[in-house]
C-alpha cells in the first residue's frame, strides 16, 4: 500500500496529483529446478499477469514470452492460549523469457579467492598473541583474564 496521501482539493491552486502504483517484484531463487529461461518473482497480490507483463517490459526493458501466476497461501499456526495466526498469501510470477535468453541468478556476494598463507599468516599471529596472554597470567591462579593490568 502507498503511503503518499494526496488531499482531493487543494485552494486556489491547480490540481496536482501524482499517484503512484502500490506495485512491486522481487527477484526469487526457484524451489523447484526451472528451464534457463524462466525466472521467478514474488509480487504484489494486487498484480495482474498483464500488470507483471507491462512491468517488465516498459520499466526494465525485457522481452516476455509468457507469465503464469500462482498463490502460495500462509502458514497457520497455533500461538499462546489456543490462538490461531494466519501467515499472510505470497504471489509467485513465473515468467518466461525467449528461448534464446538464459537467466542466472546475481551472484551478490562474490567469494575472494583467499590464500591459505594469508590464512596461516593471521592464525599464528592469533597464537602468538594467546600464548603471550597465558604466560603474562600464568601466575595469576583463580583471577579472570580479563582483569589484568
Amino acid at each position: 500500500m502507498s503511503t503518499r496521501w494526496y488531499p482531493i482539493y487543494q485552494k486556489g491552486g491547480p490540481q496536482l496529483r501524482v499517484f503512484l502504483p502500490n506495485f512491486w517484484l522481487k527477484l526469487v531463487r526457484t524451489e523447484q529446478k526451472q528451464p534457463q529461461n524462466v525466472v521467478q518473482f514474488q509480487c504484489s497480490m494486487e498484480m495482474t499477469k498483464h500488470d507483471i507483463r507491462n512491468y517488465l517490459e516498459k520499466i526494465y526493458n525485457v522481452t516476455v514470452v509468457d507469465v503464469r501466476t500462482r498463490i502460495a497461501l500462509g502458514k497457520t499456526r497455533q500461538v499462546d492460549k489456543g490462538y490461531v495466526v494466519k501467515d499472510d498469501d505470497i504471489k509467485y510470477a513465473y515468467v518466461a523469457l525467449p528461448k534464446e535468453e538464459k537467466f542466472e541468478f546475481p551472484d551478490l556476494f562474490p567469494k575472494e579467492k583467499e590464500t591459505k598463507e594469508a590464512d596461516e599468516k593471521t592464525l599464528d599471529e592469533v597464537k602468538k598473541g594467546h600464548k603471550k596472554f597465558l604466560e603474562k597470567n600464568k601466575d595469576r591462579h583463580n583471577i579472570p583474564g580479563w582483569f589484568s593490568i
